[in-house]
């Protein structure tokens, strides 16, 4: 096989996949974002089954990547219209950390230019041991940052369906014709 198949594709685009998920993960733990580090950790161990699938010439490990992109996708579309509040959905709910705690995206303070301060919190509100920060002078709202995370996942996603679908294909004819000699 040449360097260019679809396969040495597929192995290039899942670990591809892989690392933006890790970096993603990472962003999810500083943040306490229950719901995407689940849904990143699962992501991760499909991913690899999906290289593994690949590198092992296992077609149902590649279907099982390939069905899980489906999910994948439609989790992103989830978070997008999470962060840009579709829907009824709003941004300042906590049901990304399945409503545990008051945390919210590590992007929300962190974000590219932003600079935060600790306020008095007003007393109508009851933070407990949690401080209320100011944010101001972002370069990029943290909604936006989280949309292009989740864009990015959707388009390797893609991708990775589309290859996945072609070397499946391709094991599966390779397969039938050598059973056919």
């Amino acid at each position: 096989m040449g360097c260019c198949t679809g396969r040495c594709t597929l192995i290039f685009i899942c670990t591809l996949q892989m690392l933006v998920a890790l970096e993603r993960q990472i962003f999810d733990f500083l943040g306490y974002q229950w719901a995407p580090i689940l849904g990143n950790f699962l992501h991760i161990i499909v991913v690899i089954l999906g290289l593994f699938g690949t590198i092992q010439y296992r077609p149902r490990y590649i279907v099982a990547y390939t069905i899980w992109t489906a999910f994948w996708v439609a989790w992103n579309v989830f978070i997008i219209c999470f962060y840009l509040e579709v829907g009824g959905l709003s941004k300042d709910t906590d049901l990304m950390t399945f409503n545990i705690s008051i945390h919210r995206s590590w992007w929300r303070e962190h974000g590219p230019g932003c600079v935060w301060r600790l306020v008095p919190a007003p007393p109508s509100k009851n933070l407990g041991d949690h401080s209320f920060i100011s944010v101001t002078g972002c370069i990029i709202e943290f909604q936006y940052i989280e949309v292009i995370h989740s864009a990015v996942q959707i388009l390797l996603s893609l991708i990775g369906f589309v290859y996945a679908c072609y070397v499946i294909s391709v094991i599966t004819d390779e397969e039938d014709s050598c059973r056919h000699k």
